[in-house]
Formats: C-alpha cells, structure tokens, sequence
C-alpha cells in the first residue's frame, strides 16, 4: 500500500472590507427607522394591532416623527462621509454587467449587484415621495381635498410595497450570511 498524503486545508477566503463604520450606522439607524414606521403604521391602520397597541394618539406621533426624521441620516451621511458619497455613484452608474445580471446571465458584478442598485433606487423615490404625501396627509388643512385623498391613496400604495421590498430585502440578508456579515462587521468573505 501507497502512503497516503494528507493535505492541509486551505486557509479560508481573505476578508475584504465592505462599508464604513458611518455606513454601516447609516443603514440601521434608517432600518430602525423604517420598522418604526412600519410597526406604528401597521397599529394605525391594521384593527387587530389596533386594538393591542392602544394609545392611538402616541403611534401617531412616534410615526409622524420617525418619517420626519428618516431624511436626516441620509443628509448627515452625504454632507460628512467620502464612503457613502462614493457609494451613492456606484449605486447610481448601470453598465452591461448590472443588465445581464438582471436576465440570469454569468456577469463581473461591481461591489452592488443589480438588484441592490435597484432596491436603493427605489428606496431614494420612495422616501421624498412618502415624506410629501405623509405631510399632507398630516398637515391636511391648506390643501384641496383632491389632494388629501390622493396622497394618501399614494402613501398607503408605497407603503405596502416598501413593506414588501424591505422584508424581501431582511429575507435575503439572512439567506446570504457573508453579506450580512458585511454589514454587521463590515468584514466579507471574497469568493
């Protein structure tokens, strides 16, 4: 009988850095705002939660406080972080790649895939959007009622589709650990 050689296994894949500490903070504190929205909207509009939660006065002030500061830390991050800023033009440049990626087709992805671009794109609409209908909706008094009932047919539309989007978007993070990693750590695996 041949000896046999046992190898050593390979050491494992270098961590690369992903995003930045001001990132990283950036992107939950805007996730905790974002549940905070959805939780408060979901006792507000939702009878069951309705009924559990109570104090229908209070949900509507944390709301209308958390929507009014989700812009803030996106303008501190675009004034104060060279990362975010730089990242922002990557999330906003498509190439060749970015669509053969959409169509399932073997492509050189950048540090976001298609789908991230998409997803933040949506997103940065999706804010001012529900920034301007949630004002009318509150501060309803100068406007036509046209207006108010439109805003608020706008605003409950993109709400149930940040909803679907942002739990697509926690599912997905939790399927893919290295990318969560990425965000938790700011530490990726590179494959």
């Amino acid at each position: 009988m041949g000896a046999t050689t046992i190898r050593p296994e390979a050491p494992p894949p270098p961590a690369a850095p992903r995003f930045s500490v001001g990132e990283r903070v950036l992107h939950w504190v805007n996730a905790t705002l974002f549940l905070v929205l959805l939780f408060t909207a979901a006792a507000l509009y939702a009878g069951p939660v309705s009924a559990l939660v109570g104090r229908r006065d209070l949900v509507k002030w944390i709301h209308v406080i958390a929507g009014l500061c989700l812009p803030v830390p996106l303008l501190i991050a675009a004034l104060r972080s060279p990362a975010f800023r730089a990242d922002a033009g990557r999330l906003n440049r498509w190439t060749s790649e970015d669509w053969k990626w959409l169509r399932r087709r073997p492509s050189r992805v950048g540090k976001f895939n298609a789908g991230q671009k998409a997803n933040a794109a949506f997103i940065a609409g999706a804010v001012p959007v529900m920034l301007a209908t949630g004002s009318i909706m509150k501060w309803f008094h100068p406007f036509a009622l046209s207006w108010r009932t439109g805003a608020t047919f706008v605003h409950d539309l993109i709400a149930i589709a940040l909803l679907i989007v942002i739990v697509g978007h926690i599912v997905k993070a939790l399927t893919e650990p290295g990318k969560l990693s990425a965000m938790l750590r700011n530490r990726t695996n590179v494959r």
